[in-house]
């Protein structure tokens, strides 16, 4: 595996390093030595997929308040998606600020977000499947959002939002959070 930091203090992309032959590829997603040297959650209790069957669907901007903090190692398994996080973090250097990333199932790429970043993304085409490694149970009581659309981020989404949960459409913006 390549890893890769981003913008964002903390977090990392992983490009996969498939080894090819006549019956396709193989490729390992995680690897807990490899996560540990490069100072990364190596610990993950819980699977989730997610199966979104239209183009332009919006899930976000998610995250668990503390002490119930996840990281996340999202990962494409079918079609195309936008990607966002946001570092929330107020003692980080990058709080506050965004980035998005293009995953796609062919590129297997992976996105490492940091616990106390909010993550959302977008579906780039229709039925896209989406898998995601988390390191603390789902807490209920702990769950917390932004709005997809707050103008304190300004956040620039590739398409109109086609789908979107009445829960993820009223997240307060960060301002009443």
């Amino acid at each position: 595996m390549k890893f890769h930091p981003t913008s964002l203090a903390d977090a990392m992309l992983i490009d996969i390093e498939p080894q090819c032959d006549a019956r396709g590829f193989f490729a390992r997603v995680f690897c807990e030595r490899e996560f540990a040297e490069h100072g990364l959650e190596t610990r993950y209790v819980q699977a989730n997929h997610s199966r979104n069957v239209r183009k332009g669907t919006l899930r976000g901007m998610h995250f668990q308040k503390a002490p119930h903090g996840e990281v996340k190692l999202v990962r494409v398994v079918k079609g195309a998606i936008h990607d966002v996080i946001i570092d929330l973090r107020r003692d980080s250097p990058s709080y506050g600020k965004w980035e998005g990333f293009d995953l796609t199932a062919e590129s297997g790429r992976l996105l490492y977000v940091p616990a106390g970043f909010a993550h959302g993304f977008q579906t780039l085409e229709d039925d896209c499947d989406v898998t995601y490694m988390i390191s603390h149970p789902y807490t209920p009581g702990a769950e917390g959002g932004v709005r997809f659309d707050d103008p304190a981020f300004g956040i620039s989404w590739p398409l109109a939002v086609s789908v979107i949960s009445e829960k993820d459409s009223a997240w307060p913006s960060i301002s009443e959070e």
